[in-house]
């Protein structure tokens, strides 16, 4: 692929989203000017609260937030502000049924199923402002995974709903969820980063077992043909599948190596075990991670789905949505030395 700028990269369509009902109107999207995403702008107070927690950590829950309407599955969780919560979410009006006894077709297990990716913003008090719909009726490509907010755009994957697929990068303009498509990946893709200061975005597949990366200063394939990734790495902890990422930057603590902070869940016995980490971008390594045993409301692990961090009044906050459709925002500080 030939190097060029990233202006010249945008070869592929740019569109608004499908369809917005706006149910605040009057009410901006997103405030203006846009701010700096939370968590990279903390970056190293973020890691050195992260290297006080461990399993005795007591876990404060702050903040309880009811997510107004129906929030489908919501799979990535931005905060853009003190007052703006956008959610990518997937609403699946046929399941993905197994072709059963072990048969595979085209490297993948089960049929297509359908539905729509969703974009919902919330305000601070859990207010449904706007409802996004990305997806156009019989896409075969309907998952909404976990995105993060670079300061300027959301970027996010909408993929089929089933490993081993297909999906499509895209950006998302918060001041008026424009979207544009990036390019086209030939594997299921789940949590999206950028890390700004390479020009690298990363993305898991499915059950995050890999980690593709492809570099905005290269020119991608025209969609629909497929982008291979610049490198594949594989995960090496089988302790959590993460759901949802955010970049943080490259902190001292780890000698400037870009990290992400990740949650997820993972199923093993017969039972279910939550967890966050600070992941290392280039080798996937958990260079920190601590188990979280809080439980919703509604009986799931808050690291379910989407999740934020960020550092508020000197202490760390992380932000967990992990119901589907009747969601509440749970937001959580660590207590000091506990």
């Amino acid at each position: 692929m030939q190097f060029t700028s990233f202006v010249a990269l945008v070869l592929a369509a740019s569109a608004s989203a499908l369809n917005i009902t706006v149910l605040q109107h009057g009410v901006p999207l997103a405030p203006s000017p846009l701010p700096l995403p939370g968590a990279a702008k903390d970056c190293d107070e973020i890691v050195n609260a992260f290297s006080h927690l461990g399993r005795t950590t007591v876990w404060n829950l702050v903040q309880k937030i009811k997510m107004q309407g129906d929030t489908y599955e919501p799979e990535g969780l931005v905060r853009i502000g003190d007052d703006r919560f956008f959610v990518s979410a997937g609403e699946y009006t046929a399941p993905t049924t197994s072709y059963g006894n072990g048969t595979i077709i085209n490297g993948t297990d089960r049929q297509p199923g359908a539905g729509f990716a969703h974009i919902i913003i919330f305000d601070g008090n859990g207010t449904r402002i706007a409802d996004a719909t990305l997806t156009q009726e019989g896409a075969i490509e309907y998952h909404n995974g976990g995105i993060d907010y670079d300061g300027k755009y959301i970027w996010a994957t909408i993929a089929q709903y089933r490993a081993n697929a297909t999906a499509t990068l895209v950006r998302i303009d918060p001041l008026t969820i424009d979207m544009t498509t990036i390019l086209h990946i030939a594997d299921h893709q789940g949590g999206v980063v950028h890390d700004v200061d390479t020009g690298n975005l990363h993305m898991l597949n499915w059950g995050s077992r890999n980690a593709s990366t492809w570099n905005l200063n290269y020119v991608a394939a025209p969609y629909p043909e497929f982008t291979r990734p610049r490198a594949i790495t594989r995960n090496p902890s089988y302790y959590a599948d993460y759901q949802d990422c955010k970049f943080l930057g490259h902190p001292a603590q780890f000698d400037y190596r870009g990290v992400m902070l990740c949650s997820g869940v993972t199923g093993i016995y017969g039972t279910q075990i939550g967890g966050i980490a600070i992941v290392d971008l280039k080798t996937m390594v958990p260079l920190m991670e601590v188990p979280i045993t809080m439980i919703s409301d509604l009986g799931v692990l808050v690291t379910e789905n989407p999740v934020d961090v960020a550092m508020v009044d000197g202490k760390l906050r992380v932000y967990f949505m992990p119901d589907q459709h009747n969601s509440t925002l749970y937001v959580y500080e660590p207590t000091a030395a506990s």
